[in-house]
C-alpha cells in the first residue's frame, strides 16, 4: 500500500500594479528627503565657512592690530618629538639653540650684556668655537676637546692680535699689530717671553730673554 504524502506549496507573493506604484513613490520620497538633507548640509557648511572667514579668530586677530606673538620660549621638534631648535629668553640673556638628531645642542647664538656671541659645540657638548662682538672689540676663540683655549684671534682699538696656546693653556706664540707696529713673541712652557721680534719706527729689533726675563741677546 502506497501512501501519497502531499506537502503544502509555498505561497507565491504576487504584487499588483498599485502596490508597485506605491513602493516606487515611497522610494522616490526617501530619495527626495535624502537630497534635501544633503543640500541643507552643504548650505550650512558654506555658511559656517563664510562666517568663520568673516568673523573668525583670523579676522579678529587681523582687525585687532596685533602683529606679534610674545612668549618666553619656543621649541621646534622633529617627527620623533626630539628638540631640534629652541628660542629662549632668560634674565639678561636671549639665545637661539640648534640641536642634532640626538637632541644635543650643537650651536647657540646668544646676546647678553657684553654683546652677541656664537657658540659651536661638539657631540660631547664641549664648546669648540666661540665668536663674539664685545664692547671692546671682536674675537674668535678655538678650543680643544677639553674645552681649553687653543687659538685666540682678537681685534680691538689697539689693533689685531693672534695668540696660540699649548695643551696646558699657556701662551706660546703671540702675533699682534699695535699702533701700526707688528710684533711676534715666543714663550716657554711657563708662558714667559723668551724671544721678541718687532718692527717699529726706528727699525727692526730682536730680543732673546732668559727664564727671568733678562735680555741675553739683542739686535741691532
Amino acid at each position: 500500500m502506497v501512501v501519497e504524502t502531499k506537502y503544502p506549496k509555498k505561497r507565491e507573493t504576487i504584487m499588483t500594479t498599485d502596490e508597485r506604484m506605491e513602493k516606487m513613490e515611497g522610494q522616490l520620497a526617501r530619495m527626495r528627503w535624502f537630497y534635501r538633507c544633503l543640500i541643507a548640509c552643504i548650505v550650512l557648511s558654506l555658511g559656517g565657512w563664510c562666517g568663520w572667514k568673516t568673523f573668525g579668530p583670523e579676522q579678529v586677530w587681523a582687525k585687532s592690530g596685533v602683529k606679534e606673538i610674545r612668549a618666553n620660549s619656543f621649541i621646534l621638534e622633529d617627527e620623533n618629538g626630539k628638540p631640534r631648535a629652541g628660542l629662549s629668553v632668560s634674565e639678561n640673556v636671549s639665545a637661539l639653540s640648534v640641536y642634532d638628531e640626538k637632541g644635543k645642542a650643537r650651536a647657540r647664538l646668544g646676546v647678553d650684556k657684553d654683546g652677541p656671541k656664537l657658540y659651536l659645540l661638539d657631540e660631547n657638548g664641549k664648546n669648540r668655537v666661540l665668536i663674539g662682538a664685545l664692547k671692546e672689540g671682536a674675537g674668535l676663540t678655538l678650543l680643544d676637546e677639553k674645552g681649553e683655549i687653543a687659538v685666540l684671534l682678537t681685534v680691538n682699538k689697539e689693533g689685531p692680535g693672534l695668540l696660540l696656546y699649548d695643551e696646558k693653556g699657556e701662551t706660546r706664540v703671540g702675533l699682534g699689530v699695535i699702533k701700526n707696529e707688528p710684533s711676534m713673541t715666543l714663550s716657554d712652557e711657563k708662558g714667559r717671553n723668551r724671544a721678541v721680534l718687532a718692527v717699529v719706527k726706528k727699525g727692526t729689533g730682536l730680543l732673546l730673554l732668559d727664564e727671568n726675563g733678562k735680555v741675553i741677546w739683542s739686535a741691532p
